[in-house]
């Protein structure tokens, strides 16, 4: 059985789950759990998403541009897409070869990615304040929406799976019957 199938449907998982991770964000946030970026006052930086600086940090390196302020929205989706997409391939390229990193219905995966990326690399990257310094209650929701990736990234894994999956797409006729 190819790996490629099952780094192909942790794609289309990681794609999905970065969507629902952002649907659950925005739900939450706008009942007043997880304020979005407040706008900056005159004289002060303004606070933006990690994903715009990664896309900042893209276009000034590919056109030696700054990124446009109404693309702004656009590339920070892009870059979150790209990279729930990209993780997600690893993920599902891992759970090919290790089987056990699925337990858990993908929860265990999401608080992964929540540490790695969330506690541990934006900060280190200087991309993002370290957790301490922000809201018990924003962190609550961040850990909430990467559980929510996590498990959503595992459950559309499997489904994408046995869509690739070589019975899937032969006629009835074709198949094998065990």
């Amino acid at each position: 059985m190819s790996i490629w199938r099952d780094v192909v449907a942790g794609v289309v998982g990681g794609a999905v789950a970065a969507g629902s991770m952002s649907l659950v964000h925005g739900i939450v946030a706008t009942k007043g759990a997880g304020a979005p970026p407040q706008p900056a006052l005159p004289g002060q930086p303004r606070q933006e998403d990690a994903t715009v600086k990664v896309a900042e940090g893209i276009v000034g390196r590919l056109v030696h541009r700054p990124l446009p302020e109404a693309a702004r929205p656009l590339a920070g989706n892009l870059v979150h897409y790209a990279f729930g997409a990209s993780v997600g391939a690893l993920y599902g390229g891992v759970a090919a070869v290790a089987p056990r990193v699925t337990t858990g219905v993908g929860l265990p995966f999401g608080a992964a990615v929540w540490l790695g990326a969330h506690v541990i690399a934006t900060p280190a990257l200087g991309l993002a304040e370290p957790p301490s310094s922000r809201p018990r209650k924003e962190e609550g929701l961040e850990l909430v929406t990467h559980l929510v990736y996590g498990m959503v990234t595992e459950l559309t894994r499997r489904l994408a799976r046995r869509a690739l999956s070589p019975s899937a797409i032969l006629e009835p006729s074709q198949r094998r019957t065990p």
